[in-house]
């Protein structure tokens, strides 16, 4: 929330190409899934832009994140 709510229904694709500004989900080797925009990537870490003025935004390392695909589609 706020852009995106319960029952909603978001495609994604992991072979989608992932740029700066573009909404990603990301799922953390521990469990953690989030809706955020990328920033930016490198090969060591990601910093995510929140959608939600509520949370700030993070820089997780690489090898924290289980996967992360490209938001293409959303019904709501």
């Amino acid at each position: 929330e706020p852009l995106y709510r319960k029952n909603d229904i978001l495609v994604v694709s992991p072979k989608s190409k992932i740029r700066k500004n573009v909404r990603v989900v990301i799922k953390t080797k521990d469990g953690e899934v989030m809706v955020k925009e990328l920033a930016r990537q490198n090969a060591k870490e990601i910093e995510i832009k929140s959608i939600n003025p509520k949370h700030e935004n993070r820089i997780i390392p690489a090898q924290d994140i289980s996967w992360m695909a490209r938001v293409i589609w959303v019904s709501q």
